[in-house]
């Protein structure tokens, strides 16, 4: 199908190959070193752990801070489908 050259391409094996797959695998090697790791760590417990919203605080910065977390969240599930491939 025109279009879907970009986006998938059978691997060697006969299994689609996405340039998604290629990316999951790249955040997987930043983040498997020790640096990543700490950063991630960092991220989790300065982000994710933490309220999106106090009480008195503008729903604007609950969208800022579920926007954060959204990041994080997509990083740890792409280094989870890298792991599966």
């Amino acid at each position: 199908m025109p279009g879907w050259d970009e986006i998938e391409e059978m691997t060697g094996e006969g299994k689609p190959h996405s340039k998604n797959d290629d990316i999951n695998k790249l955040i997987l090697r930043v983040f498997a070193t020790e640096e990543g790791q700490r950063l991630m760590a960092w991220w989790q417990e300065n982000l994710l752990e933490q309220p999106v919203a106090v009480p008195g605080s503008s729903s604007d910065f609950a969208f800022y801070r579920e926007g954060q977390n959204s990041v994080i969240r997509d990083l740890e599930a792409r280094i989870k489908r890298a792991r599966n491939l």
